[in-house]
């Protein structure tokens, strides 16, 4: 079993790439720490989200206790001049309380968006309240999938958001439940990958798009917890792992499913996590149901697991990587995919074996090798009728050249999704 000690050594590897490290010292762990700490202090845009279980009481009421801390936070955050945008759950839930409906009833996905619409104003005119009292003004600001999957959607989105923070307004940022099911429903199919499927990503994607420089998910566990045999057993709660610079399938086999009253989980917010990293941030898994939380966190003060910064993928590849929705399919030869992964090459019509799922022209794609393992993303020239004409097989067959081939995807719309 790993230890925490080890997974530090993990994340002092990656930031010293060029040390040969053989044990944590008290030394390098205090350097991480420092470092940890300097990134939080100094964070002037934030993204903070806070989980239905810390919005709602097990009744469906709102729970004050816990979110009052929360708004006091924030707004002790803005005085300190930086920028929040606060990401909050909990409509369905409110909703819910608020009709009387008994928990099982929400297995009905109408009955879910209705709650979600009783529920979000009810959310919005406690935040106005509770803001208010530190004259603080707030917009809501309620996204669909679209939003992100389409890139002229998306910057708009963040061209709004920029200039209510400029305002010195707190933008509240919720999925429209009701009249989207991205966060409701099942999310994977063979043919579509949804852009976001709960909060906890949707805060990530905020923060991506915002270029902001931390993203804190609150939840009622105080991090990512060390699950040792013994703690499985025993029914008790593992420590918390302080720190990570890599989510390596050892870190996500640590993730539980989906909360009681939650949509998302640990898994969720390991994704947002990667996202965050991937942005160049930081981001922090922590308590929100403990009232000095985010004080403690922006204070440079040890709490939650820290998710260290890696290095940044610009803007527009983040955007195809995680925001886009992937439209189509295509299943590529042994040459495309050395072209793609080693020679940093565009992806050829030619290179194509078979096309699986339709798409059109500027819809994003999944590249995948002979044996159906996602490798890269692009935006597509054409539309995969068109695709197909000029494919390996369609050429082979009408005897025609495969140098004659259009490109289906630039290499500068493409993007690795693993190391290779």
């Amino acid at each position: 079993m790993i230890s925490i000690q080890l997974r530090i050594i993990a994340s002092r590897k990656r930031i010293e790439k060029h040390s040969e490290i053989h044990g944590a010292s008290v030394e390098s762990e205090h350097k991480l720490e420092k470092e940890r700490a300097r990134l939080l202090q100094s964070a002037r845009r934030v993204v903070i989200k806070i989980g239905t279980a810390t919005v709602t009481g097990p009744d469906g009421k709102l729970c004050y206790e816990r979110v009052e801390p929360v708004v006091d936070s924030i707004a002790a955050l803005m005085k300190e001049r930086r920028q929040v945008v606060l990401v909050s759950s909990g409509a369905v839930g409110l909703g819910r309380g608020w009709l009387g409906l008994h928990r099982s009833r929400l297995e009905d996905m109408v009955t879910k968006q209705a709650c979600a619409a009783v529920g979000q104003s009810l959310l919005m005119d406690v935040y106005k309240n509770l803001f208010s009292r530190w004259g603080i003004k707030i917009a809501q600001v309620l996204l669909t999938e679209e939003d992100f999957t389409n890139w002229r959607r998306y910057s708009n989105l963040q061209h709004t958001i920029e200039k209510l923070l400029g305002f010195g307004v707190l933008p509240i940022v919720n999925e429209n439940d009701t009249v989207s099911t991205a966060e409701l429903e099942p999310v994977a199919t063979e043919s579509r990958t949804p852009a976001f499927s709960d909060n906890d990503r949707l805060a990530a994607l905020v923060m991506s798009g915002l270029e902001a420089d931390a993203l804190v998910l609150l939840t009622n566990v105080d991090g990512l917890l060390e699950q040792s045999r013994n703690d499985a057993q025993s029914g008790e709660e593992g420590e918390v792992i302080p720190l990570v610079a890599e989510i390596t399938p050892e870190i996500q086999s640590l993730a539980a499913g989906p909360s009681e009253s939650g949509r998302g989980g640990m898994r969720t917010k390991l994704e947002a996590s990667e996202i965050a990293m991937k942005c160049g941030g930081i981001a922090v898994i922590a308590n929100g149901n403990r009232p000095d939380t985010l004080n403690r966190i922006f204070a440079g003060e040890k709490t939650g697991t820290a998710f260290l910064p890696a290095k940044r993928m610009p803007g527009k590849r983040r955007w195809i990587a995680y925001a886009a929705n992937v439209r189509g399919r295509v299943v590529v030869d042994a040459g495309a995919h050395r072209a793609i992964t080693q020679g940093k090459a565009s992806l050829l019509a030619s290179g194509i074996v078979r096309v699986e799922n339709r798409f059109a022209s500027m819809d994003v794609v999944s590249i995948v090798d002979s044996e159906g393992r996602e490798f890269a993303r692009g935006i597509a020239k054409c539309a995969s009728e068109e695709a197909e004409k000029f494919s390996a097989k369609r050429i082979i067959a009408s005897g025609g050249k495969a140098n004659s081939s259009p490109v289906l995807v630039t290499r500068n719309n493409i993007v690795l999704l693993q190391k290779t």
